[in-house]
């Protein structure tokens, strides 16, 4: 997969980009079929970018969001992404389809939140792991070989089971973003732009792919 690469001096101005680029994507998807699809990961860096995004001129009653990962831990838990995504958002309203991971049937749960996804989905925000993890796409994890389903569950990692989509999931995006900050990133950054199938974020596919970078990370 072929990705574009934007470099930006600290985490503040990448967020800043980050969320003008979320902003004019959504008021385009909504200008021309009425919703945006908005797929979004969890972790420190987004968490700025969503705190810029809840200021931006954002048609929040049209978007919705899904999840693309998340820990299984009870609702409100400070290690879940929904909490943290909730926090940064402040007072914007989109609608949210949380991931069902405090259901005692994970596996239907995540069955059921495949079901959810749409045919497309028009933005897709991903981060990079030092170990070139993205999503729940985990170094050696199993989930990395799910073919057949949205949605898996993971092995125990950092003491949780986690919720996430698969590569055909992520397959939907017809724009994926990446945030990438931290001079921890530079090597696994570097994999990724040749999408070395080496770590589980060079194997994504999508229709394009849009790499932000702060200057420590590349």
């Amino acid at each position: 997969m072929r990705h574009e690469l934007r470099e930006y001096p600290d985490a503040d101005s990448l967020a800043r980009a980050g969320a003008a680029f979320v902003a004019e994507r959504a008021r385009l998807a909504v200008a021309s079929k009425g919703v945006f699809s908005f797929a979004v990961s969890g972790g420190h860096t987004p968490w700025r970018m969503f705190t810029e995004l809840a200021s931006c001129e954002m048609p929040w009653t049209h978007t919705v969001i899904y999840q693309v990962d998340e820990r299984v831990a009870p609702e409100g838990d400070p290690e879940r992404n929904l909490t943290n995504l909730h926090a940064s958002l402040g007072m914007a309203e989109p609608l949210v389809e949380k991931m069902p991971v405090d259901d005692e049937d994970l596996d239907a749960a995540a069955e059921r939140y495949g079901a959810l996804l749409p045919a497309r989905l028009d933005l897709v925000h991903l981060g990079l792991g030092a170990d070139g993890h993205t999503a729940s796409l985990l170094p050696g994890d199993p989930a990395l070989d799910v073919t057949d389903r949205l949605i898996a569950l993971t092995a125990i990692y950092q003491g949780h089971r986690r919720m996430t989509m698969t590569y055909p999931a992520l397959a939907r995006a017809d724009q994926v973003l990446w945030l990438v900050a931290g001079d921890d990133k530079r090597e696994p950054l570097s994999m990724l732009l040749r999408s070395d199938p080496s770590i589980p974020a060079g194997r994504v596919e999508a229709s394009r792919s849009l790499i932000m970078a702060d200057r420590a990370a590349v």
